[in-house]
């Protein structure tokens, strides 16, 4: 197994990330957030990161990627709720951080009920 593949996954998002990053972040919440006002999203900034990473045109994930380095969309990863991800896009992304190799990515988040 490669070193990429022993890392831990990241702590959930850091606050300081978010912090240095509330423009981008407000600026991607009023585009991929619909159901929310910027303000109300930003309560939630991994959401924000985990909806760009999901459906987001290639220049805003570009934007958040490189705000928040691998750490920072690792840590989106790892604290990912049902449905937040689409199988294509959760595959991708284990891949692009080095996560799972082809065939060992791990499945989707699901609910849980009881």
């Amino acid at each position: 197994m490669s070193e990429a593949m022993q890392m831990r996954p990241a702590p959930p998002l850091a606050a300081g990330a978010v912090e240095r990053n509330a423009a981008l972040l407000r600026k991607q919440a009023g585009k991929y957030i619909w159901w929310m006002t910027p303000t109300e999203a930003m309560g939630y900034p991994a959401k924000i990161v985990a909806q760009v990473m999901n459906t987001g045109e290639y220049r805003d994930v570009c934007a958040v990627s490189e705000a928040l380095g691998d750490d920072g969309l690792r840590a989106v990863l790892a604290q990912a709720e049902a449905g937040q991800f689409n199988e294509r896009s959760w595959h991708y992304w284990h891949y692009r951080l080095g996560l799972s190799e082809p065939g060992q990515v791990p499945p989707l988040p699901a609910r849980r009920i009881g």
